[in-house]
């Protein structure tokens, strides 16, 4: 039986008017219909990206029949980069005679600048990339036997690569942010991104503002780790023997820790390039994770929250939609917008870059799916003991993302909000613009906005009950940013001034 799947590949488009028709006709012969192309000589001339659907016997052959006539991309490897100059003779002819050499060699010429009229009338200056490190020897040979040629610059490390091979370009930049990341994880991922520019542009994004966020992501990460860490840490005594610590993350999460005298509780793990960093940070507030730790609770499947639960040999309690987001690598699994393109590949992206490590399947704990019992119209999942306070686990409505949490104390009145509610105002400029790459790549980090709505107003409500009732201010621990209450103005403020932990100093 001929079973139907989708494939995607990438494309080499040489420089000639038929090269596009010739590779969609190859995939039309062999039975392989094209669900999506993207192609823009604008990002890269030689460069594009296939999807199809046919059979797997029909694929192999489409791609040896590219691959036979060179069209077929398997890896976008870094070119040595050649610049020179060369005296040609004043004759008719020589600088057709010159780009058959450099043609032959296989090379990609990036500029040339060559004017009889000009200061150096028989000067052509050349700058380029080849495709096979060793075709530079061979090419120079080549020229030297023809021409006087002086070399300006010669570079095999790929950081000079010339403009006009985009893709070759960023995949180069890219590598430095991907763990062991071989050519067909790192195709994998540029087809995932080529898409995700397709998407966005015919939204009317700028393609280089894309591709940019991508970059800006996997760096920031990269920077804010070892010496570059830091974070916002609040030390808060909830009652006696138990108090709350808030650590904000550089470019994620919070990861609360409740210190009682016989255990720690953690609620979210931050991004797993942060894990030893906050470990060291850890020990230096004098918790002792190693030894204390009983649980761990993940409030929702985003990277920055659940991203570092393997480095903590634990128990780790999730709701069910959870654990399927974790397997299924689709932060918005469950809800309206599943097939989203853009949530599919942010998901991939932050998890490439931010180290991926979830907790382990046997660590996993589920809680219940629903629940009959309901506090302003949230499910409650169950009630849970930390350092003697008793926290009702309630199931959000799913605007963030489905199987979120929200935690309750009614005792003391502190709710953890996860990605529902947060004091924006707390966060500093670079969290602000490290945060924004998500807005960008997925046009809201909530995969239902309407119900997202919703749930800030049953949790205010909640807040509003809990403060008429006691008296006190409830304090809100939102997903990001600082401990906060509600002041007079009905806006959300510090409970109290965090402070700055830089792990290089300490």
């Amino acid at each position: 039986m001929n079973i139907l799947n989708k494939y995607s590949f990438v494309a080499y488009i040489p420089n000639r008017p038929e090269a596009l028709n010739l590779a969609a006709g190859i995939i039309t012969e062999l039975d392989g219909n094209i669900n999506r192309i993207h192609y823009d000589r604008q990002i890269d001339s030689q460069t594009a990206f296939f999807e199809v659907t046919c059979t797997e016997d029909a694929y192999i052959r489409i791609k040896e029949k590219l691959s036979k006539i060179g069209f077929l991309r398997n890896s976008l490897k870094s070119l040595p980069f050649l610049k020179f100059s060369v005296n040609l003779l004043n004759r008719s002819g020589a600088l057709l005679e010159f780009l058959n050499i450099v043609s032959d060699a296989g090379a990609y010429i990036g500029s040339i600048d060559f004017d009889d009229t000009g200061s150096f009338p028989e000067t052509v200056y050349v700058s380029m990339n080849l495709e096979e490190e060793h075709r530079a020897e061979e090419l120079l040979n080549a020229l030297k036997n023809h021409y006087k040629i002086e070399i300006i610059d010669y570079d095999t490390t790929g950081t000079k690569l010339d403009k006009t091979i985009f893709y070759v370009r960023f995949a180069q930049q890219l590598r430095r942010y991907l763990q062991n990341a071989d050519d067909t994880a790192l195709m994998d991922f540029l087809k995932d991104i080529n898409h995700t520019v397709q998407e966005l542009t015919r939204l009317g994004e700028n393609p280089d503002e894309i591709f940019e966020n991508y970059i800006l992501c996997g760096e920031f990460l990269n920077k804010t780790t070892g010496d570059g860490f830091y974070a916002d840490v609040q030390e808060i005594r909830i009652i006696d023997n138990l108090t709350l610590f808030c650590f904000q993350m550089p470019g994620g999460g919070s990861i609360f820790i409740f210190d009682a005298p016989d255990e720690i509780v953690m609620i979210d793990t931050g991004y797993g390039i942060y894990a030893e960093d906050a470990k060291k940070m850890f020990a230096y507030y004098g918790l002792d994770v190693e030894k204390k730790l009983k649980s761990v609770i993940i409030t929702h499947g985003d990277a920055d929250h659940c991203g570092a639960g393997g480095a903590y040999n634990v128990a780790a309690y999730m709701h069910p939609a959870t654990l399927e987001i974790i397997k299924c690598g689709n932060r918005a699994w469950g809800s309206k917008s599943e097939k989203s393109i853009l949530e599919k590949v942010y998901t991939t992206m932050i998890a490439l870059f931010s180290h991926w490590n979830p907790s382990s399947e046997e660590n996993i704990r589920l809680f219940p799916e629903s629940s009959a019992e309901r506090v302003k119209g949230f499910p409650v999942l169950a009630k849970i003991p930390i350092g003697g306070l008793s926290f009702d686990v309630l199931l959000s409505l799913g605007g963030h993302q489905f199987g979120q949490l929200l935690i309750f104390c009614r005792e003391k009145g502190l709710i953890f909000t996860a990605d529902s509610l947060m004091n924006f105002s707390s966060f500093t400029d670079e969290r602000k613009r490290y945060n924004s790459i998500a807005d960008f790549l997925v046009t809201s980090v909530n995969v239902d906005s309407s119900l997202a709505r919703e749930e800030r107003k049953g949790i205010l409500e909640i807040v509003k009950d809990y403060e008429e009732e006691s008296g006190e201010k409830c304090l809100i621990c939102g997903g990001h940013g600082a401990v906060s209450v509600i002041n007079s103005e009905g806006k959300l403020e510090s409970f109290i001034e965090p402070e700055h932990y830089v792990h290089s100093l300490n």
